[in-house]
Formats: C-alpha cells, structure tokens, sequence
C-alpha cells in the first residue's frame, strides 16, 4: 500500500518548473499530488503521477536529477481533527516523520495527504491495523 513518489530536483532559475511540466504534458502523464521544497539554490518538486516510470524516463532523457521514492497515500476525513488521529499513531509508535503534503480529494468528506516516514512499512502496519484507509495508485488515478 505505498505510493511512488517522483523527486525532481530543479535549480532555482525561471523556467525550470515549467519545463518539468511541459515535459510532463507532452508525455501524457498527469500530476496528481505536488509540492516543493526550496532553498536559495535548488528546489525539490515531489509529485504523485499516473505514470511514475515513463515520467522518471522522460525527465532523465532531459537530463534532470529524478528519483522514485515510496510513500503512504493516507485518505482521512476531512474534518477536524482527521490528521492528527494519523499524527498521533505514528507518533506513539515512534515513527519520525520526514514530510507530509495534501492534496484535495473528489470525494466528499475526504482529505488526501501524502506521508513520508522513516519506516514505511511499519507505518503502513500501524495505520492499517487502526482500519486508517490508505490510497492505492489505482484509487488515485480514478478518483
């Protein structure tokens, strides 16, 4: 029940992203989930896309730095008090948390976030044992 993530990382220079993105639309792949992370020099855009190979393929015939890296689709309700029952198991098992995004979800009453711990596995254990639903790729690209 882990998602692929694409890492790409982009110098901070205009045009950067919306190369990325061309590149992307071109390849008729379509961006599910995204954030960036920035500093002075480079910036980190994670994606969830419908095709994490062939959009990994595509940017590194651009000769951009891309990775694949797992992490938990998480769909909690959305209302008050949704993430922080998925915060708070993670955190009396002691799993670290690295980051988290959100992303809106076509189902009403829901809210998407995207995980990413030090151990995923574990993670996942616990969340499903606490009947917390996770996002499979297939539920993301039909949603």
């Amino acid at each position: 029940m882990q998602l692929q993530q694409l890492s790409v990382f982009l110098e901070n220079k205009s045009g950067r992203l919306a190369r990325v993105t061309q590149i992307l639309k071109e390849s008729d792949i379509d961006i599910l989930a995204l954030c960036v992370a920035d500093s002075n020099e480079y910036g980190i855009l994670r994606m969830i896309v419908d095709k994490p190979s062939k959009a990994m393929e595509e940017l590194e015939k651009a000769r951009f730095t891309v990775s694949l890296t797992n992490v938990i689709g998480v769909i909690i309700p959305d209302s008050a008090g949704g993430l922080a029952t998925v915060i708070e198991l993670l955190a009396r098992q002691n799993i670290s948390m690295e980051y988290i995004y959100a992303f809106t979800s076509r189902r009403a009453g829901e809210a998407m976030m995207i995980l990413r711990v030090e151990d995923t596995a574990a993670a996942v254990d616990i969340l499903t044992s606490h009947q917390v639903k996770l996002a499979t790729h297939k539920e993301l690209i039909r949603e």
